[in-house]
């Protein structure tokens, strides 16, 4: 045999051996337990049933039966398969509720997969092919069993769906309706429920606001079926795995409702920008002594503001009704206050002198009582509460206007760390402050401007306040300083357009203020320490129509597919995010990430990176495939 029919062979074997990996993969795969079940179970029991095929071919000694139609067929069906790992893995982890509100699109990428496999399968001739007749038999079977399965024969689970809509339109869903969703998403004890509160934040966290649509509606589900759990399932799981009445044992605190600083249980659960949750006390605390890192990650935070975890906070409630465990009180500090104390950590008869000055005093007498009040708010969570019950906001909001520039620092700065406090930021919005803070970011000092975007950033965690701040003109001024601020400023920045952007009509703000241009400045300059924020932002405004095609006319695709050949892992997952949008549609943009090596570094991605940069390669690389798939016919 000559060497080209030896080469031939050699890549036809490598192939077959590549098939039988990913069919045993596949077939290895974890069982399902949300509403993707049946679709799941049906497309990994089909494809294992293809692994005698491969397995007999492996260990045939005659390769030359493989002709070059034989191998394209099997590349077609190996392309397919890797297509369906990628979709089994997608199904069977995250959020349960979530796969339940994406459960058409789901059906439709089964589907999708399923043709994709039956074509591949139509290219192999099997009566051609050295294998045994027992085996030529079942794979003529199966294939049958997939030509079946490409006419949809599943019907939809009409008492889902049903069940689905009263739970999400109702405010209080009939008790029935709720126990079927319980069951059929396998949501049925407090521990299940626990567990989809984190799969959910993790989705928020590592989706840069991907199913931001969607995160309402699933909290919202959440906090309903948690009384159906506790109405039909009283009893708590022990260890053992058994069901035991609470009176029998003294309970212990599940270790995801401990803060990692404390080890108490928490009170006031908050996400810090690294997604680890925190009492927010005690991370206030970590804060104000001039941290900059997360404690249990180390890794160096975004910014600082801290997220209510609301729904962890309902469970953390669930579980001590359970329990029979006093509902924790929420403390203004990591130590409780002496049963029977009336005293408070802050002074009112000098909180109430202070707003006497802001009130009626002179220019030097407001500077020195804004300054007070500043460092005041800064100290602790007590002393912001009695802050804003004294009526401090609305006359700080009044000196954001002060012609003295130290005044307007002082009191733009007394607001953010009141705004710690979540009660306040509806209370400062309220005092009509937002106008008067983006008039502070557009002339203020520095120092001012730099805390006017961390003030901004602050209230705009609330969804309502992101349109408020939208509207009254804050993000082109926002972009001024990201362009022209110290590098503290230019995060300050960097953060609050990122949070405002969240809001769809943000997006086309900040887009027609110009910040692709800073953005592309950003990530060409490795070295000036925003490459992280830069990309961030890229990832939110590229799921926006204006923001691909602003994004692709400053041609990115260089540097998006070096930081995915050599960026940190959340780097390469916005990179990615940002580099699926852009070749989404556009032709052009995929060759070009071709030519410049894309799909070395996005294999590599695919095997090693975070799940959403998983997921992100490799839909990429099925649109590389696709593409080649179209030139290779019409080459033919």
């Amino acid at each position: 045999m000559g060497g080209g029919g030896g080469e031939k062979n050699s890549k036809a074997m490598m192939v077959v051996a590549s098939l039988a990996e990913s069919i045993k993969e596949i077939s290895g795969l974890p069982e399902c337990n949300n509403v993707c079940k049946r679709m799941y179970g049906n497309l990994v029991r089909r494809v294992k049933l293809l692994s005698p095929l491969f397995e007999e071919l492996k260990d045939s000694d005659d390769e030359s039966l493989l002709t070059d139609e034989q191998v394209a067929a099997f590349e077609c069906l190996k392309v397919a398969l890797d297509s369906a790992k990628t979709l089994l893995n997608y199904v069977n982890q995250g959020s349960k509720l979530y796969q339940a509100l994406q459960r058409n699109d789901t059906r439709d990428k089964f589907q999708q997969i399923t043709e994709k496999i039956e074509e591949a399968l139509c290219g192999i001739s099997y009566n051609k092919l050295e294998i045994s007749e027992e085996v030529q038999e079942q794979i003529e079977l199966v294939h049958a069993q997939f030509k079946r399965a490409k006419t949809p024969t599943e019907f939809a689970d009409l008492q889902l769906d049903l069940d689905m809509e009263v739970a999400q339109k109702e405010k209080d869903p009939d008790p029935p309706a709720l126990k079927r969703l319980s069951e059929k998403l396998h949501l049925r004890t407090i521990n299940d429920l626990k567990k989809e509160s984190a799969e959910l934040h993790e989705l928020v966290i590592t989706s840069g606001g991907e199913p931001g649509d969607y995160f309402e509606t699933i909290t919202s589900l959440l906090r309903k079926m948690k009384d159906c759990v506790l109405t039909e399932n009283p009893e708590v799981d022990s260890n053992e795995g058994e069901k035991m009445p609470i009176k029998h044992r003294s309970p212990v605190i599940p270790d995801d409702f401990r803060c990692p600083i404390s080890l108490e249980l928490m009170k006031d659960p908050v996400i810090v920008s690294t997604g680890q949750t925190y009492e927010r006390s005690c991370i206030q605390k970590w804060l104000d002594a001039g941290h900059k890192t997360c404690p249990k990650t180390q890794q160096t935070l975004l910014h600082t503001a801290l997220t209510p975890n609301y729904v962890l906070k309902s469970l953390i409630a669930l579980w001590c009704e359970s329990n029979g465990v006093e509902l924790p009180k929420k403390q203004g500090s990591c130590r409780a206050k002496k049963s029977g104390s009336n005293h408070s950590d802050c002074d009112r008869t000098a909180i109430n002198a202070l707003l006497d000055k802001l009130a009626n005093g002179d220019m030097e007498q407001q500077r020195a009582a804004a300054g007070e009040l500043r460092l005041l708010a800064k100290r602790n969570a007590d002393n912001r509460v009695c802050i804003a019950e004294a009526g401090a906001i609305p006359l700080l909001v009044e000196l954001l206007s002060s012609s003295d520039p130290r005044t307007q620092e002082h009191a733009v700065t007394a607001l953010l760390n009141l705004s710690i406090n979540e009660s306040n930021k509806g209370t400062i919005v309220n005092a009509g402050a937002i106008p008067d803070i983006v008039d502070v970011l557009k002339s203020g000092s520095m120092e001012a401007r730099e805390n006017a975007a961390a003030t901004l950033f602050s209230l705009s965690v609330l969804d309502e306040n992101k349109v408020a701040i939208g509207a009254a003109g804050a993000i082109p001024v926002l972009i001024k300083l990201l362009c022209e601020g110290t590098p503290r400023g230019k995060k300050d920045a960097a953060t609050a357009i990122f949070n405002l952007s969240i809001y769809q009509g943000n997006k086309a703000r900040a887009i027609k203020a110009g910040i692709i241009a800073p953005l592309m400045r950003f990530l060409k300059d490795a070295g000036g320490g925003m490459v992280d924020e830069a990309l961030a932002i890229m990832a939110i405004l590229a799921s926006h129509h204006e923001g691909r095609i602003a994004i692709g006319q400053a041609e990115p695709i260089p540097i998006l597919v070096e930081v995915i050949r050599t960026g940190s892992p959340r780097n390469r997952e916005n990179a990615a995010a940002v580099l699926w949008s852009l070749c989404t549609g556009d032709l052009m943009q995929l060759k070009l990430a071709k030519e410049l090596g894309a799909e070395e570094a996005l294999h590599e991605l695919s095997e090693n990176g975070t799940d959403r940069a998983k997921r992100k390669a490799g839909s990429i690389l099925e649109l590389l495939q696709r593409m080649e798939g179209d030139q290779n016919v019409q080459s033919s």
